[in-house]
């Protein structure tokens, strides 16, 4: 899949944004989030068989996270940085199922509600 028209004015003045369209090719979903009609932060989510997720957070090309969670939702990778630094990690993380992934829980799973 290629860029659309809008997405490549956007690579003119961004062309690290190229690394989010290389993860929408790869089969990911996003979706911005919005303030007064303004884009502020961009999350992005892939789901793995068993119940694994890989999820990334961007907020402009030098603030990016991303993690992997297992089926509980307890974080087992993370990765703080710029955009394309993150997603480097991102790609090279082996998949869930993959005898080298990441499977110790770095932090639990977070809580929505208080008992």
């Amino acid at each position: 899949m290629i860029a659309l028209p809008h997405e490549t004015e956007a690579l003119v003045e961004f062309p690290q944004l190229q690394r989010l369209i290389d993860l929408r090719n790869a089969g990911w979903t996003f979706l911005p989030t919005t303030v007064n009609g303004e884009i502020t932060e961009i999350h992005g989510l892939r789901v793995w068989p068993e119940g694994w997720a890989d999820a990334l957070r961007v907020r402009y090309v030098t603030d990016a996270r991303a993690v992997r969670c297992d089926h509980t939702g307890a974080i087992t990778w993370q990765h703080d940085g710029g955009l394309t630094e993150v997603i480097d990690g991102l790609m090279s993380l082996p998949a869930p199922d993959d005898r080298l992934a990441p499977r110790l829980v770095i932090a639990p799973a977070a809580r929505l509600w208080r008992s």
